[in-house]
C-alpha cells in the first residue's frame, strides 16, 4: 500500500473515531447545512464545532463553501470509498472461532509434550 492512501485512511478513521463528528456526518446525510445549523444541537461553542468541521474537511469527508456571509457544509460520501473497500476486504474470510482454536492448540501442545517429542509445526494426517 502506498503512503498517500494510508494517510487518507488514517485521516478518515481518525475523523470517524469521534462521536460528535459521526453525528455531524449523520446530520449532513439529510442535506447541506450552514455551520450555525450544524452547531445548534450540540452543547459546545461554535469554535469547537468549527474544529470538528475542519477535521472532517481535512479528511475529505465534507466540503465547505462560503455562500454570501454563510459557510455551508456538504457531505462528500465518495471520499469514504477507500475506507469502505478496506473494511469490506475483511469480509472475504470465514469467521474464526478463536476459542475452538485455543482448545485445539492446548490439546495438541499437551499431547506433544506428554509424548516426549517436540511440538509438530505441521502435523501429519
Amino acid at each position: 500500500m502506498t503512503t498517500a492512501p494510508t494517510a487518507s485512511l488514517d485521516a478518515i478513521f481518525a475523523a470517524l473515531a469521534d462521536p460528535t463528528r459521526r453525528a455531524i456526518l449523520t446530520m449532513l446525510l439529510e442535506d447541506d447545512m450552514a455551520v450555525t445549523d450544524v452547531a445548534e444541537p450540540f452543547q459546545m461553542s461554535l469554535a469547537a464545532i468549527s474544529k470538528h468541521l475542519t477535521i472532517l474537511a481535512d479528511a475529505g469527508l465534507i466540503s465547505q463553501e462560503k455562500r454570501g456571509r454563510v459557510k455551508w457544509c456538504k457531505l462528500e460520501p465518495l471520499s469514504m470509498e477507500g475506507a469502505i473497500t478496506w473494511i469490506q476486504s475483511f469480509g472475504q474470510f470465514e469467521p474464526l472461532d478463536l476459542d475452538a482454536f485455543e482448545r485445539f492448540l492446548e490439546v495438541e501442545l499437551r499431547d506433544d509434550l506428554e509424548g516426549d517429542e517436540p511440538p509438530a509445526l505441521h502435523p501429519q494426517p
